[in-house]
């Protein structure tokens, strides 16, 4: 499997994970037997956690997506100098061919 698939199905299960989670959290409060203040208080609460777990899960694919970049710069210099030596090679052969 290749990293880009990897890293794919990864961010995938972490917006799900996230998504899940945050669904999760607000039908518990919606069905939760408390006042309306309580209630307020609890989504509040419960939207800043959830916002300090999206900006982390957020930190963590940018860095993935940084890294994958990375990675994909390297590899195209490296293709991009393996056609430069062998068109060299190939200009060499033919140099010495005449």
């Amino acid at each position: 499997m290749s990293n880009s698939n990897k890293d794919s199905r990864v961010l995938e299960t972490t917006l799900a994970f996230l998504l899940g989670a945050v669904t999760g959290a607000i039908l518990g409060l919606l069905f939760a037997p408390t006042s309306g203040r309580e209630l307020r208080e609890k989504i509040g609460t419960s939207a800043a956690k959830t916002g300090e777990k999206i900006k982390e899960g957020y930190g963590k694919i940018a860095e993935e997506a940084g890294k994958g970049i990375e990675t994909i710069k390297k590899k195209t210099r490296e293709g991009v100098e393996a056609i430069r030596g062998y068109v060299e090679k190939k200009k060499a052969k033919e140099e010495e061919e005449k």
